[in-house]
């Protein structure tokens, strides 16, 4: 009996359901696959929904932005001078509405609100209050997974934390200066080249333009 050197053939019913069950699990991948950013969709269709439903009901962050842009009046020199320093932007009541906004359409207004916090915190003179906020200031911003975490290092979140066993005024100030840092070299210069800024800025010059040539 001859024997042959190839491996004889499987039988082509044997082939047809490899190649079958080869298919199935190529589909069922892509299903999978498909599942999987579906549910990632999913996932962030419904942060964006959390996100907007805590914000106040029928305001959008474009629509603040338009409301805050009619409401503010600096003087002609004050919108400039938002430019020098992130200190005369937040020191001044026009200034900090616009910062503030501006924050808000980028969902990122935590970071001031957290600065703001920390300030008003220091202006306490009662010790059982200055307790209560710091806990309420770190329950809100700091701990982790907080409803309004601020982005801090371990050890500036570490050590905050072991300033509240001994509360001083001062229990806040290497976080509030890190989130200080943040937004004056992340937030800041983005709103000196938003338009809001742009349209403020422009707004004064033109106006200045306008006074000059009318007195000549």
């Amino acid at each position: 009996m001859r024997t042959s050197g190839t491996l004889p053939r499987a039988p082509r019913s044997d082939t047809h359901a490899r190649a079958h069950t080869h298919t199935q699990m190529f589909h069922a991948m892509l299903d999978f696959s498909e599942k999987q950013l579906e549910r990632a969709k999913d996932m962030k269709n419904r942060l964006a929904f959390l996100r907007r439903k805590s914000e106040s009901p029928g305001s959008s962050p474009a629509g603040r932005l338009d409301k805050v842009m009619k409401s503010i009046k600096p003087a002609p020199e004050d919108a400039l001078k938002w430019g020098e320093s992130l200190d005369k932007l937040l020191v001044h009541k026009y200034g900090l509405a616009a910062f503030r906004a501006f924050l808000r359409t980028e969902f990122s207004e935590e970071n001031l609100e957290f600065w703001l916090a920390c300030e008003e915190y220091k202006k306490i003179k009662s010790q059982s209050k200055m307790a209560s906020k710091a806990k309420k200031i770190f329950g809100e911003y700091i701990a982790i997974q907080s409803c309004k975490e601020v982005n801090l290092d371990s050890y500036t979140r570490e050590h905050t934390k072991d300033n509240l066993q001994d509360i001083t005024r001062s229990s806040f100030d290497l976080a509030q200066k890190r989130i200080y840092g943040l937004m004056e070299k992340d937030s800041y210069p983005r709103f000196l080249r938003s338009e809001l800024y742009m349209d403020l800025v422009n707004q004064k010059k033109a106006s200045s333009t306008s006074t000059s040539s009318t007195s000549s």
